[in-house]
């Protein structure tokens, strides 16, 4: 099983949630759909814009955890390093 380190962002330098899951199709559909109330589906913030892939649960857990306490500069430089159009990578997900 794989896990996933995730950014969804509300647009391009909008409100950004960091998240971790073991099923990043499901996960990011959650959020699409705002299938349970809360931050993202208040703020709508529903595009993927950045994830890395782990094999251990606790580096995925470790990676989130260190990602939240960056400054938000940092992490608009990690997005744009392989996202500089913030596009939505969700359709990439399903080939």
């Amino acid at each position: 099983m794989s896990f996933a380190v995730y950014m969804l962002a509300s647009g391009r330098h909008g409100t950004l949630y960091i998240g971790v899951t073991n099923n990043l199709v499901r996960g990011v559909h959650e959020h699409k759909t705002k299938r349970q109330p809360g931050f993202t589906a208040r703020y709508n913030v529903d595009r993927l814009v950045w994830y890395e892939s782990y094999d251990q649960v606790v580096e995925a857990i470790q990676r989130e955890k260190s990602l939240k306490t960056w400054r938000r500069d940092w992490k608009i430089r990690l997005i744009e390093e392989v996202n500089p159009d913030w596009s939505d990578l969700t359709a990439s997900l399903a080939l």
